[in-house]
């Protein structure tokens, strides 16, 4: 296990931040209507985390093994910078990210939760999982989420890594100000 200045130093050298979806960005369930049409729901303050990063100059990246329209509508919606879906091995859609923008493995922080997502977080400069991750993920990963998929992890990992890199939070007219 990594110190916390080992994690940071890491987290220094991060441009990417790339995710799975379902059990990161999503708790995992998959919810389908008498129609078929597959449902899911994401946090919020992930999104503001993914946001955020996207705002500070982040490449963001979501690499998903599914093909959702719901997954498209909220890339969309976060100004997310490359979205690969129907991806069952996911290592070839990094390697096409990392020399499109000319930079490597050590600049990647990768989130995952699940088998499918070894192959990247092995190769990663920062690999990361929610706290609920499959045992064998959370063995290789360097940053375990205190928060499960779905419910804070994103959001966790991104202040994580913006606050390593020295980028200060911005507070919002909803946050209110005090005199």
């Amino acid at each position: 296990m990594l110190s916390r200045e080992e994690l940071v130093e890491k987290a220094k050298k991060i441009k990417i931040m790339a995710f799975d979806v379902d059990g990161v960005m999503t708790d995992g369930s998959v919810t389908y209507d008498q129609n078929g049409i597959e449902y899911k729901t994401f946090n919020v303050k992930d999104g503001h985390g993914l946001v955020r990063a996207e705002k500070s100059g982040f490449i963001t990246a979501i690499i998903t093994a599914r093909n959702n329209g719901t997954v498209k509508h909220r890339a969309e919606n976060l100004n997310i910078t490359e979205l690969y879906q129907g991806q069952k091995f996911k290592l070839p859609a990094l390697e096409e990210i990392l020399k499109k923008y000319n930079l490597g493995f050590e600049n990647v922080s990768y989130m995952g939760d699940d088998l499918p997502d070894l192959c990247i977080l092995e190769k990663a400069g920062l690999s990361c999982c929610p706290a609920d991750a499959v045992d064998e993920v959370v063995e290789v990963c360097d940053f375990v989420s205190s928060k499960n998929g779905g419910r804070g992890a994103v959001r966790e990992l991104c202040d994580f890594i913006l606050d390593a890199q020295g980028i200060v939070k911005e507070r919002t007219v909803s946050e209110g100000k005090r005199s």
